[in-house]
């Protein structure tokens, strides 16, 4: 499956590309491969809004790793501008940001992942976040706009919630693992058959057969 119109959705296999960076030159996907990847492009360097997103990313940037992620920011400045950035957020705020950044400067990765801000001339990325697992899929695709920054804490959960739904085929309730209603249990897939919809109350916690749930290591 292919992008509708050039742009990707979840399911499509994310846009091969090579770009400049600040840690140098990558080749997506070949340089992750077995790993998830967290893309994410921000408007412009010297911005408040970016700039707290980016100290958030780089605070959780372990978290990251230890899921098996990695991060991945892009905009359309050029490298020096993001050297500089990079630079002014260690000496002024003391943290180190330890992902790459593309230099995205002609537009050509923004415009393949449709990052580009419909009514900015082409001139700012949007705040895009692409969730691609180890396989090259995009799982997942969030858009916020230019007056909102992101929550990190949310990207994290999102990420969490799409490995443990691969793993264990099984679907994650609103707000998991704090659901109001199953607390961090899974909710098991629906059943196929009206025998295994007879049988389904008999092996799980159930409020009806349809809504069926387990611990998520069961």
């Amino acid at each position: 499956m292919c992008c509708m119109e050039g742009i990707p959705l979840i399911g499509d296999r994310a846009p091969e590309f090579k770009a400049q960076t600040t840690k140098g030159v990558i080749d997506f996907p070949e340089d992750y491969e077995g790993k998830w990847v967290v893309l994410f492009s921000h408007p412009a360097d010297f911005t408040p809004v970016c700039t707290t997103e980016f100290v958030a990313f780089a605070k959780r940037y372990e978290e990251f790793k230890e899921k098996n992620a990695e991060l991945i920011g892009l905009s359309i400045d050029q490298v020096f501008s993001h050297i500089k950035w990079v630079e002014w957020i260690k000496e002024k705020l003391g943290v180190e940001i330890p992902f790459p950044i593309i230099a995205d400067n002609t537009g050509r990765i923004a415009k393949l992942f449709g990052m580009l801000h419909p009514e900015a001339a082409e001139s700012q990325t949007v705040r895009a976040v692409f969730i691609i697992d180890p396989k090259g899929i995009i799982r997942a695709i969030l858009y916020y706009p230019l007056s909102v920054g992101r929550n990190i804490d949310e990207i994290l959960r999102l990420l969490t919630a799409l490995q443990v739904s691969s793993e264990k085929g099984v679907a994650l309730p609103a707000n998991w693992p704090n659901n109001e209603l199953i607390g961090d249990k899974v909710i098991v897939p629906p059943p196929t058959s009206e025998d295994e919809a007879k049988e389904r109350p008999k092996k799980y916690e159930c409020f009806d057969w349809w809504f069926c749930y387990k611990a998520v290591d069961e």
